[in-house]
Parts: structure tokens; sequence; C-alpha cells
């Protein structure tokens, strides 16, 4: 039995400028977002009261950080997919504390529809 989705997405191209190389924007889809909250697991929390008495680079912390990050900018191109865009400009994070130690992770952008310049006739 083939699990491979029938129609998969075409990539969406994610960029921290407001625009691509060799490219036009054709049409703005609006805003996207993705959001993750997340909280260290029992052990990453043990590591990281270590790490603050002893002191040192937290890599529990890191960890979860980096993954929230991720999981992030994945929901954020999974929005601007469903939204019809192919393209994703002006991108950004912002992180900000939440209650009993979690953090929130935002990742944001325009969504747009771009398209290959024409090259002039020769």
């Amino acid at each position: 039995m083939n699990t491979a989705s029938p129609n998969p997405q075409p990539p969406v191209f994610v960029t921290t400028t407001f625009e691509f190389s060799g490219f036009e924007i054709v049409e703005y889809k609006g805003m996207v977002r993705g959001i993750v909250v997340r909280s260290p697991t029992i052990a990453q929390g043990f590591l990281g009261g270590l790490k603050n008495v002893i002191g040192g680079k937290i890599g529990a912390y890191t960890e979860m950080c980096e993954q929230a990050r991720e999981q992030a900018f994945q929901s954020m191109v999974a929005h601007a997919a469903e939204m019809g865009a192919n393209a994703i400009i002006g991108v950004r994070y912002d992180g900000s504390d939440c209650a009993q130690n979690s953090t929130e992770v935002l990742c944001y952008g325009t969504a747009v529809v771009i398209t290959k310049k024409q090259s002039p006739a020769a």
C-alpha cells in the first residue's frame, strides 16, 4: 500500500529579506505564523538545574529551544502552503517565557506568491 500523499505540497521558499533575487512577488497572501509553547522534560529540567549550580552551557535547554524553533517554523510553512503561497518573506522569530518554566516561540512572516522574472527579449 502506498502511503505517500497523492498531491505532495510544492516547496515553500523562505527568506528573512523582503524579496527573492530573480523572482517577483505577484500576490500577497497575508501574515503567517507558527507558535509553539514548550517546557523542559524532567531530564532537561534536572540537567539544566545542575548546570545552573555549577555553571556552563545548558545543552538540555538549548535542545528544547531548537526543537521549539523548528516546530514553529514548520507550522508557519504549513500555514503559508494552506493559503496557496509558494514563499514567505520577512521571516522573524520571537520568544518569551511563559508560566511554569515554559517557553513560547513564534515564527512569522508574510506569505506571498512569487514567479521567476522574465528576461527581456534580445
